[in-house]
């Protein structure tokens, strides 16, 4: 299936793993992703809290391009902060003033706007058969916690999640990795976002929780779809180790990276050896035990 895509500034420069993963999974599954040409960041944090209006434009601009550009085709989005911004923008389309929105980004903009994320594309039937088929190195025996953040089930009535406290779908996808997934109780809290810039002292008790949580109920490791999560969890573990007197290990992976590795990609074409905390160890490990069962039996 095609998809006009919305990279988004993350994927080039913070999450670069998350994209060098993402297209090797899309070479190994045959799934197309179209680039908006043109399009500007969408407004997020700082577009959307200088002005309502504001926060609308820049994401529906990307919109009008894309109508341009790939019409009828559903807008797929890989960060959350992303998803977000031009979800909420879809909505006001699709179920507010349509034409004034147009008038204030000075582009013709179409109805019926359909946004979705890199996990619900992947969720498809037809994707899921096809990820399935790619696994040539199951992750066998990793435990993980799925963390969604705040921003992919929220807020419920312009997301239209299907369970905002509880979501699975990053469950169900990782899964076809091998992996087993823990349930527990921090899947959706925040992590602090950019607050860890000028508010740290606040914002650390934040990862500290989500980080504790996971590793009581089991998880080896912790998945995310979203560059943000994966920025304040990945980078500043070092930090609240040191900060809480813990040492809680536990490496931080975007599904695409887990993905990519079991259908046969190497650690470097992955993106795990771009992380900041160590993330290649454990799953030396795991592919490694995998291998001596199969030698078994």
């Amino acid at each position: 299936m095609k998809y006009s895509y919305f990279p988004g500034c993350a994927m080039h420069a913070t999450a670069v793993e998350y994209f060098k993963s993402m297209k090797f999974v899309n070479k190994a599954i045959g799934l197309e992703f179209i680039d908006i040409k043109d399009w500007n960041c969408c407004g997020a944090t700082a577009g959307h809290t200088i002005s309502h209006e504001l926060g609308l434009a820049m994401p529906a601009r990307n919109v009008a391009l894309s109508q341009q550009q790939q019409p009828g085709m559903p807008i797929i989005v890989s960060c959350a902060a992303c998803y977000s911004r031009l979800k909420y923008t879809a909505d006001e389309i699709n179920n507010g003033d349509r034409e004034k929105l147009s008038r204030l980004i000075e582009m013709p903009l179409g109805d019926k706007v359909e946004i979705v994320t890199l996990m619900e594309a992947y969720s498809e039937p037809a994707a899921m058969e096809a990820i399935q088929a790619a696994i040539k190195k199951p992750l066998e025996g990793l435990k993980v916690a799925c963390y969604y953040g705040c921003l992919y089930t929220r807020a419920p009535k312009v997301t239209w999640a299907e369970n905002s406290e509880d979501p699975q779908l990053l469950d169900k996808v990782v899964s076809l990795a091998g992996v087993s997934t823990v349930d527990w109780s921090f899947k959706t809290e925040c992590c602090g976002a950019g607050r860890h810039v000028d508010l740290p002292k606040e914002s650390k008790p934040l990862i500290y929780r989500i980080l504790k949580n996971a590793r009581a109920n089991g998880a080896e490791a912790i998945v995310t779809a979203c560059p943000l999560c994966m920025m304040n969890l990945d980078m500043r573990q070092q930090d609240i180790n040191m900060v809480y007197g813990e040492d809680f290990n536990l490496p931080v992976y975007f599904f695409t990276e887990l993905l990519a590795l079991a259908m046969g990609a190497s650690f470097r074409k992955s993106g795990v050896t771009t992380h900041f905390y160590p993330a290649k160890k454990l799953l030396k490990n795991v592919l490694k035990k995998a291998s001596s069962k199969k030698e078994v039996v």
